[in-house]
């Protein structure tokens, strides 16, 4: 049964790789081999003899136990796992839930009168500088949406766009290493309890700034930014509050790690009261007055908080829920933590978090990074953590695809995946070698 599941992994995740090929969205894949794969535990659950207990990270020898108490370890585990992965999903749909209620009232739009230039090298280090800090409060997904919008307004020539949002994926990729809230996977690390938030900041926040400040100073020297664009002031109407609800929903995402570290609660309960209270400004400012006694209007559904949660990313909540749980099948039969230390023994850990990287521009870098904490047995905050953060959160920007940045920047200007890997792959490349070799230089 064990190759049937590890079959299933492989087959679903050839599938997520190549959706552009299919057609088919990545998530259809990823919750059809999340079932399969726990159908295929369910099935085989009596026939096997180890089991990983994921609490106390130790493989267990589960052969003497009877087909009733193996069922219960199953049920057990199976909720264990999705607890944790719900934590996370959670989490993520409060964070989108707070970023689309900011954008209702155009919050984005102050952002935008920070740009006032003509010069297409000032203008770069602006947007790969805001792209690198935003990715960092809002994660790099949303960071790279926002500019890219704003970049809309001021560049009219689409293909000189394109070499814009080439270098904004390579710095909210940069910007979302060194934050526990900037990207998924060091959401993941966080809420794992493998990395703390501040050091986390001290120990990728160097690395990550030099794998996007040289990109970045390289980029100036190529033809497309030499030269001015011309400035054209739009006449967007901004509302009276979207100041206020930018500082709000940035300061209040902010404000979960320092909950987390304070009350000593699991992040998605800080992300929870943060939207709260981002949700009740929002809806006073709207001046939305429910009528308890008038059930029949439905008035509340066209406020700003229903909005946002109508906007945000499902599928790619769906995607993770997909993905983490399959990996935690293969963990919870021992396959990770048998694979993990027969690659200890191989080749230095450095090495391979390195090769991780890499990958990660090939393959999604979740399931790399969900893998990777049950190959990995180390204590919090030990280096090989925060150098998987890194390298999983920048690696990606090598390629297009490999990063979730790169895909929603691909869908919005219409990027190729050759034109990328021409133009911008080898800026990336320099950028993540020289952070990898300053992280290594540090420790």
């Amino acid at each position: 049964m064990e190759i049937f599941i590890v079959s299933v992994f492989i087959i679903g995740y050839l599938a997520i790789t190549i959706e552009h090929s299919l057609k088919i969205d990545k998530l259809i894949p990823a919750l059809i081999m999340m079932s399969l794969a726990w159908a295929g535990i369910a099935f085989g659950m009596a026939n096997f003899t180890t089991w990983f207990d994921s609490h106390n990270s130790v493989l267990m020898n589960i052969g003497d136990l009877g087909h009733e108490e193996k069922g219960h370890l199953m049920e057990n585990t199976l909720l264990h796992h999705f607890g944790k992965t719900c934590e996370i999903l959670i989490f993520l749909i409060g964070a989108m839930t707070i970023v689309e209620i900011t954008d209702h009232f155009n919050g984005f739009q102050a952002i935008k009168k920070v740009i006032r230039t003509t010069s297409k090298k000032k203008l770069l280090w602006i947007v790969c500088g805001l792209g690198f800090i935003l990715s960092a409060i809002i994660d790099n997904l949303t960071a790279t949406i926002v500019l890219i919008t704003i970049l809309r307004k001021i560049i009219k020539d689409g293909e000189l766009r394109m070499w814009y949002a080439g270098l904004i994926i390579i710095a909210a990729n940069a910007g979302g290493a060194w934050s526990p809230i900037g990207d998924v996977t060091t959401t993941m690390l966080w809420m794992n309890h493998k990395v703390s938030s501040m050091s986390l900041i001290e120990h990728l926040l160097l690395p990550s700034l030099l794998c996007f400040a040289l990109p970045t100073f390289l980029a100036t020297f190529l033809k497309p930014f030499k030269g001015n664009i011309p400035f054209e002031d739009d006449n967007e109407k901004v509302s009276k509050h979207s100041t206020l609800m930018l500082f709000l929903g940035l300061g209040m995402i902010v404000f979960v790690p320092i909950f987390k570290t304070v009350t000593h609660l699991p992040p998605y309960v800080g992300m929870m009261l943060s939207l709260g209270i981002v949700s009740l400004v929002a809806e006073y400012i709207s001046n939305r007055n429910f009528s308890l006694s008038d059930v029949e209007s439905h008035e509340h559904l066209h406020g700003p908080t229903f909005g946002a949660l109508s906007r945000i990313e499902l599928p790619s909540i769906l995607f993770f829920l997909g993905i983490l749980m399959t990996v935690a099948a293969l963990e919870s039969l021992g396959l990770i933590f048998q694979f993990g230390e027969s690659v200890n023994a191989q080749i230095p850990q450095e090495t391979f978090v390195m090769l991780m990287g890499v990958g990660s521009a090939i393959i999604d870098n979740v399931p790399l990074v969900a893998a990777s904490m049950g190959m990995f047995q180390e204590a919090m905050d030990a280096e090989v953590w925060h150098f998987i953060a890194y390298a999983a959160g920048t690696g990606g920007s090598m390629l297009i695809i490999g990063s979730a940045a790169g895909v929603v920047a691909m869908g919005m200007e219409k990027i190729s995946f050759f034109w990328y890997l021409r133009n911008i792959s080898w800026l990336a490349t320099v950028g993540y070698l020289i952070g990898a070799g300053v992280f290594i230089l540090m420790h």
